[in-house]
């Protein structure tokens, strides 16, 4: 496609900062538009290494009218098995529970390869170190250093935050990405052999087993599974969440292995850990010249800090506003500003209500927990998972009145 170039002083039309699954998903959409776009990524390698337990629903990728490569997942899931403290599980089968556990290295740079394919240049080991500005202090550029480096300056006219959850430009550009202790989970997760599964992604919850958090198995192919937990980091209003306070994820994934008869013969075959966000997006995802999408603007889920598809979702509404800012020559907050509408109108509203859910299960003993699971069934869960709270909560109430000051919020 013919390139739409702006001006001989700008190098490109757009600057990516991050080739995750926004930043290269927002490279496609807009160089397919006839954009000019570089993306910058800090790794070596694209996907390398992974940081997450690789989950993804199948809903994005239908929308996006994608094709997954055999190569890009481990397996296929049909649903998800939540369980309680007690063992008591509940089973969600759905269309939208459908999806893969991936193999995100190679699916990482499947997307990049998508972007390039559409016009977008991807420029790998090369770290965002500043931000160039005009006069007026809009963003006008990036200053980079590639393999270690002197910086130099590369300059657009549109500069776009994909940076995951460091976000250091677009906390330059003035966005307010810092994240509180509450909002965040710190996690640690094992890849392990063997591992005999259902297909099914597995939520174990409980306040002892992992304060304000879960712990998860994904299943792999070749009978493999990523093993991990996320745990809260810190207090709401200064109580405390769960009961302890700075647990060590590690020592407490440990433990729930240590006790799981099908984990306890398993070898380790990876191990890393990390922080997620688990928080509400930030307060604004578009300035002069400059926007946030994915994991750096926060858009992610507060139950599980998942996040691959959302951040799919912002890219593309993001590239759609760009691409008419383009046309007008006109990247002012005002003119950028249809992809926060849009996001905020479109999918706001369902992470405002997983929000809700977090802090409510928050909230509950382990006794509750328990008492939760063994009311609702597994239509049940269908439902909550679709943000229709109020059946369910009236069914737990109607059997514990005492739980009605904590879920009056979901009825």
């Amino acid at each position: 496609m013919r390139r739409m170039k702006m001006a001989s002083r700008f190098d490109h039309d757009v600057i990516v900062i991050g080739g995750g699954p926004s930043g290269s998903s927002f490279a496609r959409a807009a160089a397919g538009n006839g954009l000019d776009v570089l993306v910058v990524d800090k790794r070596k390698e694209i996907g390398v290494p992974v940081r997450c337990g690789e989950g993804l629903g199948q809903t994005e990728i239908i929308k996006q009218g994608l094709d997954l490569p055999r190569s890009c997942y481990s397996s296929e899931i049909v649903g998800a098995k939540v369980i309680a403290p007690n063992g008591k599980s509940v089973i969600w089968k759905d269309t939208e529970a459908s999806g893969w556990v991936l193999e995100r290295k190679a699916f990482d740079k499947w997307l990049c390869e998508l972007a390039v394919d559409k016009g977008a240049k991807i420029s790998s080991y090369t770290r965002a170190v500043g931000i160039v500005r005009d006069a007026k202090g809009r963003p006008q550029g990036v200053r980079v250093s590639h393999g270690g480096g002197e910086p130099y300056e590369i300059t657009a006219p549109l500069i776009i935050s994909a940076e995951g959850m460091e976000s250091l430009m677009a906390r330059e550009m003035g966005f307010k990405t810092v994240h509180s202790l509450y909002d965040v989970d710190t996690c640690y997760e094992y890849e392990m052999k063997p591992y005999e599964h259902e297909n099914l992604l597995e939520i174990y919850f409980g306040n002892s087993l992992a304060p304000r958090g879960y712990v998860w198995i994904f299943p792999k192919s070749d009978r493999k599974a990523n093993v991990g937990i996320g745990i809260g980091g810190l207090v709401e209003n200064g109580r405390k969440l769960g009961g302890v306070m700075g647990a060590d994820p590690k020592s407490l994934l440990d433990e729930f292995v240590k006790g799981n008869e099908k984990l306890k013969e398993a070898s380790t075959l990876l191990e890393f850990g990390g922080v997620i966000s688990v928080g509400l997006p930030i307060n604004e995802f578009v300035k002069d010249n400059c926007m946030v999408i994915g994991t750096a603007a926060k858009q992610v889920d507060p139950i599980h800090g998942g996040g691959i598809g959302l951040a799919m979702e912002a890219g593309l509404l993001a590239a759609d506003s760009a691409v008419k800012a383009h046309a007008k020559k006109d990247f002012s907050k005002l003119a950028l500003s249809e992809y926060e509408r849009r996001w905020r109108a479109e999918t706001g509203p369902t992470i405002e209500n997983r929000m809700k859910l977090r802090k409510i299960i928050e909230k509950v003993s382990d006794d509750d927990l328990n008492h939760i699971f063994n009311t609702l069934t597994d239509k049940d869960l269908d439902q909550v998972m679709r943000s229709n709270f109020a059946p369910s909560a009236l069914k737990v109430v109607a059997k514990r009145p005492q739980l009605l000051a904590v879920l009056r919020g979901l009825m």
